[in-house]
């Protein structure tokens, strides 16, 4: 049932136009971006030969795309969430799915895994771009491994928080808009500059950009990885918890 529910949901986020828009808005982009990239290594790759242990080309395009690849999915994220469990309730369709013989968990995992699995389709899409240098360059294959794996992890917690946030409302943008919300507050998180060293810590490690910026220097640590799987996990159990309660009291 848990697969029924995930294919359901991963089917019909590539039936809304929303969705084909927003993929062919972000593909246009990233290219845009991508290329800038590459005419600004073309300029500083002449001045760079001389130096020994000179940035590559990984971490002056790849590292700094896959950066902004992060951002723009935060901005897109909401918009694609927002309606996992908004239109369900909207559509009085999710008493009945609550009234089936399926556990809270597979329903909420279920809608986690489409989505998840449609963010990871339009990374893999936007990766091509970054793999096409090899076709004339060395890349860094190290770091373009973890910058995806952390890319992965972090489109994964962009998706657990926004099917937690859908579960909250029948209204897709307010789903939408407290989605942003919290997502834009652990982006900036560790801006505060607090003067005290222990909030300042707890900020840093909160910050979902902190984490990815470990995975694009080629930095895999269990830390990092513990933290999104720490996350996603949070979001999904208050999601069940949610929805167990709208299940009780009917």
């Amino acid at each position: 049932m848990l697969l029924t529910i995930a294919s359901r949901e991963f089917r019909n986020l590539f039936l809304s136009p929303l969705a084909w828009a927003i993929m062919a808005v972000l593909q246009l982009i990233v290219a845009y971006l991508f290329l800038t990239q590459v005419d600004t290594y073309m300029v500083l790759q002449p001045r760079l030969a001389g130096i020994e242990g000179a940035p590559g080309v990984t971490d002056i395009v790849v590292a700094p795309l896959l950066q902004t690849v992060g951002f723009l999915f935060m901005l897109i994220a909401p918009a694609i969430t927002m309606r996992v469990f908004s239109d369900e309730k909207r559509n009085h369709t999710l008493s009945l799915l609550l009234s089936a013989p399926v556990s809270m968990s597979d329903i909420v995992l279920g809608k986690f895994l489409g989505v998840a699995l449609f963010f990871l389709v339009l990374l893999v899409m936007l990766a091509a771009m970054p793999a096409s240098l090899y076709a004339g360059t060395t890349l860094d294959t190290g770091k373009l491994a973890a910058g995806m794996l952390g890319l992965a992890l972090l489109l994964s917690s962009f998706a657990a928080i926004g099917v937690f946030m859908s579960s909250l409302t029948e209204q897709p943008v307010v789903a939408a808009v407290s989605t942003f919300g919290l997502l834009l507050l652990l982006w900036i998180i560790d801006w505060s500059g607090s003067s005290k060293e222990k909030v300042a810590s707890l900020f840093g490690y909160l910050s979902l950009q902190g984490h990815l910026s470990s995975f694009l220097k080629g930095l895999f640590s269990t830390t990092d990885v513990a933290y999104y799987v720490l996350l996603i996990a949070l979001f999904l159990i208050l999601a069940i918890r949610r929805l167990d309660q709208q299940r009780l009291t009917g």
